[in-house]
This record gives structure tokens, C-alpha cells and sequence, in this order.
């Protein structure tokens, strides 16, 4: 551990509703079910936050113990880390303009501006529909769904299904287009040595998913368990 008796993890703070700061506090998702696994592993919580583009490196130059920040797990990321049992699934989604009628399909997006935040499976995403001089790099998702209500700043957004809907439900005049394009699973992310650490981490998580507290925690905040998402016939990211 980085600091004896604490779990310090880190998140963007940037990516609502999973993690924001909000009256000087971090609050979503990731947050609660960080709170709820340093409880069940018998030590203090201690959040932070530091920039998507580089937390990656923040993990494994020992800056923190670990990432609970919505990160899927990558092929290309588990060279340099290791990842817990998945804590949830989500979609990777195409937002636009509620009255944008030319996109329909991944292929209208050819051509077309992009938001995205960088380094991010979405990122990735944007690069395969669209040309790199046309992608729009944002540090938060839901700065670039704002966005998309500007005439004129992007055509699109490609993010997790739950952070558009969340900007939905807050009134923003977004909708999604078609599908999600696949599943990805978020996960805990540790240093590659710390094995000990790991295990503890899927040990509590399994807990707190057999005694309830996880259903509890993500129906508060969604109406539904995010490890029962339907994946059938969707791909899943690996």
C-alpha cells in the first residue's frame, strides 16, 4: 500500500455521473463503489483525482494505489497494468444533436467532427470513423456533449451510453444513434506487482456484490444493476 491503513485511488473527477466534484467533494459511481471497497477491505478511503491522459503513468510511477475511474479493460492496457473483476458494463455510444437527421449509422461519420476525450476507448473509436484532423480532444465527456448543443462546434460524440443519458436526463438536447457499438467492461486498475492488493480488491468486490451493497449502490444512482447490462450480440471490447 502507498499509505498504510488508506486505499488511494484516482479518477479524472471529470466524468459524470460516474466521477465529479461537486460542492468541493467527489461524488458518482466509481466513487461510491471505491468508498464501498476500502470499507470492506478495512481501510480509509482516500479519492483523488488526476488528469485521464496521464493517470496511467500516475498508477505506475506509485502515485496512488489504484484507479477507480471507469477505465475499460484494453489488451493494450493490461501490458502495463493489471485489472480486478469488471465492476460494470457499459456501451460505447454515438451522441448527437437532438436535431441532427444526417447521422444515423457509424458510417455517417465519416468526414465528420468528432468529440472525444483523449486517450480513451472512445478516442480510439472516433479514429476508425472519422479522419485524426477531424477528432476534437476534451479532458471531459461531458464538456463535449455540451458541446454538441453549440451550431457548428461537433457533429457527434462518442462515449459510455450511461454519461449521455445521465446529460439527458439533465436536459440536454443530445440523442443517441442506434446501438451501443460495443460493451466494455470497467474495471479496478493495480501496478502488475501488486498482486496482494489485487486479490484483496476482487475479494471485496465479490463481497459487496453477495451481501447487496453494490445492487443497492447502482440502483440508487441508475434504477439498475450495471453487471447485468444485456450483451447479446454486441461486441465486447477486449
Amino acid at each position: 500500500m502507498l499509505e498504510e491503513g488508506k486505499l488511494t485511488w484516482a479518477s479524472s473527477g471529470l466524468y459524470k455521473p460516474f466521477n465529479y466534484e461537486e460542492g468541493g467533494e467527489l461524488k458518482g459511481f466509481d466513487v461510491e463503489i471505491g468508498y464501498a471497497l476500502a470499507e470492506e477491505m478495512g481501510l480509509e478511503p482516500n479519492p483523488i483525482t488526476t488528469p485521464w491522459e496521464t493517470i496511467l503513468q500516475g498508477l505506475t510511477s506509485n502515485r496512488f494505489d489504484a484507479i477507480i475511474g471507469s477505465m475499460a479493460i484494453t489488451n493494450e492496457r493490461a501490458e502495463q497494468v493489471n485489472f480486478s473483476d469488471p465492476y460494470y458494463y457499459s456501451g460505447g455510444m454515438i451522441f448527437v444533436n437532438e436535431n441532427n437527421n444526417d447521422i444515423t449509422s457509424p458510417e455517417d461519420l465519416e468526414g465528420k467532427t468528432i468529440g472525444v476525450v483523449a486517450q480513451s476507448t472512445y478516442d480510439e473509436a472516433a479514429q476508425e470513423y472519422t479522419d485524426e484532423g477531424n477528432i476534437q480532444y476534451y479532458n471531459s465527456d461531458v464538456v463535449a456533449l455540451n458541446d454538441l448543443t453549440i451550431e457548428g462546434r461537433l457533429d457527434a460524440v462518442i462515449t459510455a451510453d450511461v454519461v449521455g443519458y445521465e446529460a439527458q436526463a439533465q436536459g440536454l438536447e443530445i440523442k443517441e444513434v442506434g446501438d451501443p457499438l460495443w460493451i466494455e467492461k470497467a474495471a479496478v486498475a493495480v501496478n502488475k506487482d501488486d498482486e496482494a492488493l489485487l486479490e484483496a480488491i476482487n475479494e471485496a468486490l465479490a463481497a459487496i456484490v453477495e451481501d447487496g451493497t453494490y445492487d443497492q449502490i447502482s440502483n440508487d444512482l441508475f434504477g439498475r444493476n450495471l453487471l447485468e447490462t444485456e450483451t447479446e450480440g454486441i461486441e465486447i471490447l477486449e
